[in-house]
């Protein structure tokens, strides 16, 4: 029985330590409308966090969601900052452009006016997620529900990818797109998809590139990880809560290595340094 006791202790620390990997949050917006996504962005001449809110039902097109606008030290500026939309998910940004995914829609607006001037409708689209685009500009967005990649160039939707189980989480970097596809994360070269790294213990959500090599993964239900160079993977944080505080799609400033995580049920951003 003792040793049982000590076993179960010591697994406990092991836990504790994992859990927390990340220390505690720099500071924390609360009060947001079911955060999904973290993008920061160079607005005017100013560095500004654009945060996707729900709101309403993930699946629904009630027009309910929008996006909020905060400051990088966590201040609410215009939580109506953009809305008329349903519910939006992933985020994206070329030049002064940005790309929202939207159930089965990828809607386009003018950061400068805040105006909608474009919706791009994908058919066959089901569950929308996760948007990045390229240097090109081409935008890409992951159809978690149907394991498509579509791809927005020269104002025409293509499939890009198909056959991918559980597409999500979207990153580019030079010629490749990485995709956190289910409990793996994935690189398509050139049309060749090779696996970057496995071992996560839940359905990835958010992928970003850090400043000094490898990436950070979040998983939806309340898991973030590191990613090295070599594919090994090491927790960083898990929720005690993942009911209630969740690691939807994580933002990341490589300038100053700031952590953005929104926490969808728990209505907040936490920022973290890494």
């Amino acid at each position: 029985m003792k040793r049982a006791i000590c076993v179960a202790i010591v697994l406990a620390a092991a836990h504790a330590q994992a859990a927390s990997e990340l220390g505690k949050p720099i500071w924390e917006a609360k009060g947001l409308r079911t955060p999904e996504s973290v993008l920061v962005h160079e607005l005017d001449g100013r560095k500004v966090l654009l945060v996707s809110e729900i709101e309403g039902d993930a699946t629904k097109a009630d027009g309910a969601g929008g996006i909020a606008l905060l400051s990088p030290d966590g201040k609410i500026l215009d939580q109506d900052f953009i809305r008329g939309l349903n519910a939006p998910k992933g985020m994206a940004a070329h030049e002064n452009t940005l790309y929202v995914s939207d159930i089965d829609t990828l809607v386009v607006v003018d950061l400068s006016t805040r105006k909608i001037t474009a919706r791009h409708k994908i058919e066959g689209a089901e569950f929308l997620n996760d948007v990045e685009t390229d240097a090109m500009g081409r935008v890409y967005v992951s159809d978690s529900r149907t394991g498509k990649i579509h791809r927005l160039a020269d104002g025409r939707i293509d499939t890009y990818l198909e056959g991918i189980e559980g597409p999500n989480g979207l990153y580019a970097s030079g010629n490749s797109l990485y995709i956190g596809a289910g409990k793996k994360l994935l690189r398509v070269t050139n049309g060749k998809v090779t696996e970057v790294a496995t071992g996560f213990d839940a359905d990835i959500d958010g992928v970003e590139e850090l400043a000094d090599g490898g990436f950070i993964v979040s998983c939806w239900a309340g898991r973030v990880y590191h990613v090295g160079e070599d594919g090994t993977v090491t927790s960083l944080f898990r929720s005690e809560d993942p009911e209630s505080l969740n690691t939807a799609d994580i933002g990341y400033d490589r300038e100053t290595n700031t952590l953005y995580i929104p926490t969808f049920f728990g209505n907040s951003v936490r920022a973290y340094g890494l």
